[in-house]
């Protein structure tokens, strides 16, 4: 299992990186597909000021509102092993190139989608003696299984990405 392409261009200011897709995004081929994941019901809000607009909407629409609000998104593990989509089970990771897309975009900000994402991002730094000197935050995890209310991730991630 491999990871997705990032989503990044050249204006790119903010970087929010996952882990690895789920189960549910593999299958779709796409970022964050389950249902039940609030990653683009979020974006919808914050972006659109919708956050029913992003959902149902083609893999191609979903690319281009974040490129147009200069968001860049990836995974920090390009290949791992996982039982199924528990962030909790990954190990034998093999780390995207992060620092890589840095040189190649404006980014001025790194978001965490969650504890296990900045995790990985702390271990992908050690072991690649990898300085990157920007601002980072965690952000609570749009996963269904991080059980807090739609309204207080909302609040979280809209503090960090506006």
């Amino acid at each position: 299992m491999t990871s997705f392409d990032p989503i990044y261009d050249e204006r790119s200011e903010i970087l929010i990186l996952g882990t690895f897709p789920s189960v549910k995004s593999r299958e779709a081929g796409f970022y964050y597909a389950h249902p039940r994941n609030a990653f683009w019901r979020i974006m919808g809000e914050l972006l659109c000021n919708d956050r029913d607009v992003l959902i149902g909407a083609t893999n191609a629409r979903k690319k281009q509102v974040l490129l147009d609000n200069h968001i860049a998104l990836w995974d920090v593990c390009e290949t791992c092993e996982v039982s199924k989509s528990a962030d909790a089970s990954i190990r034998k990771v093999k780390y995207n190139d992060i620092a890589g897309i840095l040189g190649k975009t404006q980014i001025k900000a790194i978001s965490f989608n969650g504890g296990k994402a900045a995790e990985l991002f702390g271990r992908y730094m050690k072991e690649k003696n990898v300085k990157i000197d920007l601002p980072c935050k965690r952000l609570p995890s749009t996963s269904p299984a991080r059980a807090i209310p739609f309204e207080d991730k909302l609040r979280i991630w809209r503090e960090s990405i506006n």
